[in-house]
């Protein structure tokens, strides 16, 4: 299901995971076709618990009603779409299509990061009392030439959606209903041994995991069912950009600032920047700040191992030798004392909530690269929550998944 091509620039919107709710209330405000009432359906609200029960009944009938009111169709056949969004120069053009829950059961949808089990649980309730997959998942995959060659002449059409968003990324969108075409993009994946979750780990689980349930609960199961899929969009590699992903920590764990940087001088080089804001330039530096001061952190050689995938990470250094021993934060998806604030928000920000005194310091990292989240995929391995940031974000209201036949 999809908007109406006149009404689209009104109802798309950000993902539910990059506002709060008091954000989204505000960027909703006098827009009832948003699509944050449906995802983030606590907004239309009286303020209250966001994980009861009523709010994603809310959020289901928030889109039922778009529906009704013809906002929403159905389109009738089984399509694919093409998904290309432009920001500051940068194209990337992405297959939207359901991927299979078995692929992610079986791990040949790769994951590189842990998800935190109450964002998980916030996402399968919607998925479970709605029925739909409201919001694509962000996969990647090594690309493919054959696959850019057919993409691009599909993008020689008319696309169905063409606008630009209020933050300025252009978005254009294509339906593919030749079938001869579906094929060749389909068996071309085939041929893919694997894709990798780049943005929406905690949605994918969610949406796998509600499908294998689904497919438990019903005692006639054929592994045909819509459940079986989920709504994902598939990015060529080479077309992606990663952002830092930064930490902002409530408190020093009972250290005054003086002591705080006395206890982490063992593994790192301290410099002070003054205000000068500090943004990491290359791996194993670390910017930091505290009381009013930007300080560079560069981490001394033996605190890491580069031959480790994961090891190598600016986040496991700052885990291992700061946020771990010195902060007594051990488990980053738990622990309310630590909260991830993705680069597009600017160094500013991390300035902002330590200066306002909700944190205490902030931590702006370099950024991981898709090579690394790949390696780290294909090994096995995991990062720590909150290692990347994805630019530009899928814009959520273009496209929905039903589970039902």
């Amino acid at each position: 299901m999809r908007p109406r091509p006149e009404l689209v620039s009104a109802i798309a919107s950000r993902p539910y995971d990059v506002l709060d709710s008091n954000e989204a209330r505000l960027e909703a405000r006098d827009n009832p076709l948003s699509f944050l009432n449906v995802v983030k359906p606590e907004i239309t609200l009286p303020d209250g618990d966001p994980y009861a029960e009523h709010v994603y009944q809310a959020g289901n009938s928030n889109f039922r009603k778009l529906l009704v009111d013809g906002v929403f169709f159905q389109d009738r056949g089984e399509n694919l779409y093409i998904y290309e969004l432009t920001m500051d120069q940068h194209t990337q053009t992405g297959i939207v299509a359901c991927a299979w829950v078995e692929d992610y059961l079986q791990d040949r949808i790769k994951k590189h990061e842990l998800t935190r089990p109450d964002k998980e649980n916030d996402r399968k309730k919607h998925i479970r009392v709605s029925m739909l997959n409201a919001e694509p998942v962000f996969f990647a995959y090594k690309a493919v030439a054959s696959l850019d060659q057919l993409v691009a002449v599909i993008k020689q059409s008319q696309p169905v959606y063409d606008f630009k968003a209020e933050d300025g990324i252009d978005h254009r969108f294509w339906v593919v209903e030749e079938q001869a075409t579906i094929a060749a993009i389909c068996a071309d994946f085939v041929r893919i041994p694997a894709t990798y979750v780049a943005d929406g780990h905690h949605r994918t689980a969610a949406a796998a995991l509600v499908g294998h349930d689904l497919s438990l609960e019903n005692p006639e199961h054929t592994g045909t069912e819509e459940y079986n899929y989920f709504l994902a969009v598939h990015f060529p590699d080479n077309q992606l950009q990663i952002m830092d992903y930064n930490r902002v920590v409530k408190d020093l764990d009972g250290l005054n600032p003086a002591d705080f940087i006395t206890a982490i001088a063992g593994s790192f080089t301290v410099s002070n920047m003054g205000r000068q804001r500090c943004k990491p330039r290359q791996l194993h530096e670390i910017g930091m700040y505290l009381d009013g001061q930007w300080y560079a952190l560069r981490a001394h050689t033996g605190s890491y191992d580069d031959a480790d995938p994961v090891g190598v990470l600016d986040v496991t250094i700052l885990s291992k030798r700061i946020l771990d021993p010195v902060l007594n934060i051990t488990d980053l998806r738990r622990d309310k004392r630590i909260d991830f604030v993705g680069g597009i928000r600017g160094l500013q920000e991390l300035e902002r909530r330590v200066d306002s005194g909700e944190m205490a310091v902030a931590f702006a990292m370099y950024p991981v690269s898709m090579q690394q989240l790949m390696a780290i995929a294909d090994s096995g391995n995991i990062m720590p929550p909150k290692t990347t940031w994805f630019e530009p974000k899928l814009r959520s209201g273009l496209i929905v998944h039903s589970l039902k036949e």
